[in-house]
């Protein structure tokens, strides 16, 4: 029995004391990475201090064949959660990565929407900067040729002239002579600016000869008006019985004349072609006071 008690106590030394070692190093253990975490940087990813290993760890030193759960628990359990707060960090930075290049995108997007309504708008100012020259330059036309107009509404030209003769003692028109009339009337037809100017001659002395001549001269414009409505106003007619109508070379003799007839001459101005430009109305003329 003694031997026995003998043989196991020994057994029984050896078997504690590598937990009697182990339980002994790890203050020296703590201390070790205590000084290691103070003495280090702590500009890491999760803003700790790397993990330092110790320098010996128990009594077998870096391999312990006699290890405990608890004593691995111990050492592994600082690198679990550096490996949880990586995990964790990865994930964070990742959704921040995520984020940032969303609003990058959408960023982009709008920078870029933005870019192409300026473009348009831009390309909208041009069209609209030429039309208004364009514009611009067609009212300097006009301005330009309404001048042109006012400066010359009392400068009439001569466009067409007839003739009616009459024999001796008659004041009525012949066939021939309203065809000669309808042909003047069709020409200003729609027209504006013109005027007519209606003269009358007539044989005789005196007073007898401007009446006959005024007579044929108002059955000239009694027939204009009556049958091609023409504006009284656009008339102007004067009897000139027997007055000379023209001069010889040596200018001491007057042609007087013989019958009767009335000289028609249609005058224009160019109010015509300011109507033509678009710039008049289309009673401009109509509503114009008798030239002077």
């Amino acid at each position: 029995m003694n031997s026995r008690i003998l043989t196991v106590l020994p057994l029984a030394a050896v078997l504690a004391f590598p937990a009697i070692a182990q339980t002994t190093s790890s203050p020296s253990q703590d201390q070790s990475q205590t000084a290691a975490t103070q003495t280090q940087s702590t500009d890491t990813a999760t803003g700790k201090a790397p993990l330092a290993p110790p320098s010996r760890e128990g009594f077998w030193g870096r391999v312990n064949p006699f290890a405990r759960k608890n004593y691995v628990k111990r050492q592994t359990e600082p690198i679990r959660d550096r490996v949880n707060e990586l995990d964790d960090l990865t994930a964070t930075n990742g959704k921040a990565i995520k984020d940032t290049d969303s609003r990058a995108q959408a960023g982009i997007k709008l920078a870029a929407d933005k870019a192409n309504e300026a473009d348009q708008h831009a390309i909208d100012a041009g069209n609209k900067a030429t039309a208004a020259q364009q514009s611009a330059q067609q009212a300097t036309t006009r301005i330009q040729t309404v001048e042109t107009v006012v400066g010359n509404i009392d400068q009439y030209k001569a466009s067409n002239q007839t003739e009616i003769r009459f024999r001796p003692g008659q004041t009525l028109l012949s066939k021939n002579a309203k065809d000669a009339l309808d042909e003047m009337a069709n020409t200003v037809k729609g027209q504006r600016g013109y005027i007519i100017e209606v003269q009358g001659f007539s044989s005789g002395k005196g007073q007898i000869a401007i009446q006959n001549s005024q007579k044929m001269a108002e059955s000239v414009v009694r027939y204009m008006v009556l049958n091609h409505e023409i504006p009284v106003y656009r008339i102007y007619l004067v009897g000139m019985g027997n007055a000379p109508v023209g001069e010889t070379d040596d200018a001491a003799k007057t042609k007087h004349v013989s019958g009767g007839r009335v000289e028609i001459s249609l005058l224009k101005n160019d109010l015509d072609q300011l109507a033509l430009s678009g710039t008049a109305p289309a009673a401009t003329s109509d509503q114009m006071q008798q030239p002077k």
